[in-house]
């Protein structure tokens, strides 16, 4: 799996299990829904450091909690 693929199906994940929607990931996160929807998409490949730490503050976990998924399993992800 392409790390721009696990990190698009964190999110992913993590707005299910927190029963959050895009746009109050936006509003908590202060990342616009439309760099979101390019993550998700795929349309970005290359995912800025500050705004994935954005995104962690808006689901109010570490950067360590975000990459603590089989997801980024150095067997699974590849670039």
């Amino acid at each position: 799996m392409l790390l721009e693929d696990a990190v698009a199906l964190r999110i992913e994940q993590l707005c299910i299990e927190r029963k959050m929607t895009k746009y109050a990931l936006s509003e908590k996160s202060g990342v616009p829904q439309t760099t979101l929807t390019s993550i998700k998409k795929k349309r970005s490949t290359s995912v800025k450091l500050k705004t994935l730490y954005a995104i962690c503050e808006g689901f109010e976990m570490s950067l360590k909690e975000f990459f603590d998924s089989p997801l980024f399993d150095r067997n699974t992800v590849h670039d």
